[in-house]
């Protein structure tokens, strides 16, 4: 096997046994299921590039170096084809999609494989190996060596050719093997999922390669916070071509979240009936069954017989979002019952609608939360709910995969809210700012206390106390992620194994904050200062074991706090993790003052210290 940051370098020498240069770069063809090595790219004597053809001029390689089979004199230039890239420029250490495991990974290594005298690229290389090996091979060795004293493996990381799509070079006019999956040919969803890892640059070049359907299925499956960004960078004409082809309810949505220039402009250049429906949809409250609905519903009379309804759904009802329902209303479109697709499928083709209608439909009113639509939809398991108003006029219809993102959406927001991530008003606000983002303003306020402390050892003690209230609270939001996640009684984590854990994990941060605090003290503390006598060297140590102590400790007691909090949410009870924080927080304190309090003592009883 070979890798590419390995070859870069080495000599190339030609048949009479003279070195001539080192190499630069390989070409490949990217035609290939397994692209071969077509191009062998070197700079010769005062940095002069060459590109040689590998089938015609390379006779062997090995781990030292590339031999020719002419000597220098009868070499003869040669020229990327169309169809060919070079790996080092176009792609060592560049994005590609992985567009089997659907993600955005960086190219660190490139590996191929010698097979009948032709060398061929097996894949690049997107794990940490490749960067210990393009650092220094004998890194790389290092590296594994000590992972496998702990009984792990370095593993490579490797994603086949034909599992790759470039995104920084423009290869449209490159015809890949029909093996090659290219990104255009993912499911809408998956390509969202891509999308969403990439930069505007790069989401860009990506849907200059989609046909505007495409596009508009992927655009629908992208996060909110992404769909208006896309629109807004795309030109106003396609992206109004884009959003007459999505259903009415994603644009709108979409439209929504733009600047009013851009909305308008945009709709104006929509078709009447488009922009229509989504400017009626623009006129219902957000979070509302008519801010999440589709005026796409498909309506028959009582009149009609099944057949009639069939071919109607065969022709001007094709198109609309969801056909699983057929509603029955009267000529002043007010709902008067319901028939499933089932119904009619089982049918007499001569039966009237109704002879099988539902009388009963279960409705969501134009004004009801979101989240209770979704809710019922989901108790009742529909695949589709009608929105009426006040009158019972049918007004559009709430599909199952709007239900499903607002229950996504609201699940989102309660487990926020839980873990104390989500910013609400009043008091618990403040204390969310503070606790988030008033570090600053705490860390000031030590910094005038610790300004006022003639020794500069007990001042960086004082100063960097906000540290163990940070570890504290991350320590909180840890018990209380285990809280959610709790488990089934049988499969219970046992709490020696737990404290083992933590202990292990608490050691380990213990020990960097300590050495940090250690190291500061030591750096500030002038001889003459807060010691007596003996060096300073004994209060740097002091100070970074009370770090170390206190983060070992309050990471202890987090796993106490996280097994009562299980205890209680077991019992139905609910679990504040503003008071999980509190707790932890006012622990942490304490303890770090005890410890400090401790530290000071000893220093004193030695004569160390000055009181």
């Amino acid at each position: 096997m070979f890798y590419l940051t390995r070859m870069l370098g080495r000599p190339v020498v030609d048949a009479a046994g003279e070195t001539i240069g080192a190499i630069s770069d390989v070409a490949i063809a990217t035609r290939e299921v397994f692209p071969r090595v077509t191009s062998l790219a070197f700079l010769g004597p005062e940095k002069t590039p060459f590109m040689l053809s590998w089938r015609k001029y390379v006779e062997a390689i090995d781990d030292d170096q590339i031999v020719l089979n002419v000597t220098r004199d009868a070499l003869r230039f040669s020229y990327l084809q169309p169809d060919e890239i070079l790996l080092a420029r176009d792609l060592l250490n560049q994005q590609i999609v992985d567009t089997q495991g659907m993600k955005v990974v960086r190219v660190n290594d490139l590996k191929l494989s010698e097979s009948r005298h032709q060398l061929r690229l097996l894949g690049a290389e997107v794990g940490v190996r490749g960067i210990l090996r393009g650092l220094h091979p004998a890194l790389e060795r290092t590296v594994e060596r000590i992972v496998k004293l702990f009984g792990g493996s370095l593993a490579e990381d490797i994603i086949a050719w034909n599992y790759m799509d470039l995104l920084d070079r423009d290869l449209s006019h490159v015809q890949l093997s029909v093996t090659h999956k290219r990104l255009h040919e993912l499911h809408p969803a998956d390509i969202a999922d891509v999308l969403e890892q990439l930069s505007p640059a790069q989401r860009a070049k990506v849907f200059e390669h989609l046909d505007n359907s495409q596009a508009a299925d992927t655009i629908s499956e992208l996060e909110d916070a992404f769909q208006a960004d896309v629109i807004d960078d795309l030109g106003s004409q396609r992206a109004s071509d884009i959003l007459e082809i999505m259903d009415p309810d994603d644009a709108a949505d979409i439209i929504g979240d733009l600047p009013y220039d851009k909305a308008e402009a945009l709709l104006r250049l929509m078709g009447v009936e488009e922009s229509g429906a989504v400017r009626g949809l623009l006129g219902y409250r957000e979070k509302t069954a008519g801010g999440i609905m589709t005026p796409e519903v498909t309506t028959v009379t009582e009149e009609m017989t099944v057949q009639q309804v069939i071919d109607h759904l065969r022709g001007e009802a094709a198109e609309n979002e969801s056909i699983y329902y057929i509603y029955v209303t009267d000529e002043t479109d007010h709902l008067e019952g319901v028939i499933s697709l089932r119904d009619l499928v089982v049918s007499d083709p001569e039966t009237l609608v109704a002879d099988i209608v539902t009388k009963e439909v279960i409705t969501a009113y134009v004004e009801d939360d979101q989240e209770d639509v979704a809710e019922t939809m989901s108790k009742y398991d529909l695949l589709a709910m009608p929105v009426v108003d006040e009158t019972n006029k049918l007004l559009g219809i709430v599909t199952v995969d709007d239900a499903l993102d607002v229950l996504e959406e609201e699940s989102a927001e309660d487990l926020e809210l839980a873990t104390g991530q989500r910013a609400k008003t009043g008091i618990t606000g403040i204390w969310r700012w503070v606790s988030r983002n008033g570090w600053l303003v705490v860390w000031g306020a030590l910094f005038l206390v610790a300004a006022m402390i003639p020794f500069p050892g007990i001042a960086m003690l004082v100063l960097f106390a906000t540290i163990i209230l940070r570890i504290a609270e991350d320590v909180a939001s840890h018990a209380l992620s285990r809280v959610i996640e709790t488990e089934d009684e049988e499969e219970r984590t046992p709490l020696w194994r737990r404290f083992a854990s933590d202990a292990l994990a608490g050691t380990a941060l213990g020990v960097l904050v300590g050495l940090v605090a250690g190291a500061v003290t030591w750096l500030v503390e002038e001889p003459s200062g807060v010691l007596d006598q003996g060096p300073r060297i004994e209060l740097a140590i002091l100070v970074g074991l009370v770090y170390a102590l206190a983060v070992l400790t309050v990471s202890l007691i987090g796993t106490l706090v996280a097994r009562v909090a299980e205890g209680v949410a077991r019992r139905g009870r609910r679990v504040s993790g503003t008071a999980i924080t509190v707790v932890l927080m006012l622990a942490g304190m304490l303890v770090f003052a005890g410890l400090a309090l401790v530290a000071w003592y000893v220093l004193a009883s030695q004569g160390l210290a000055g009181m």
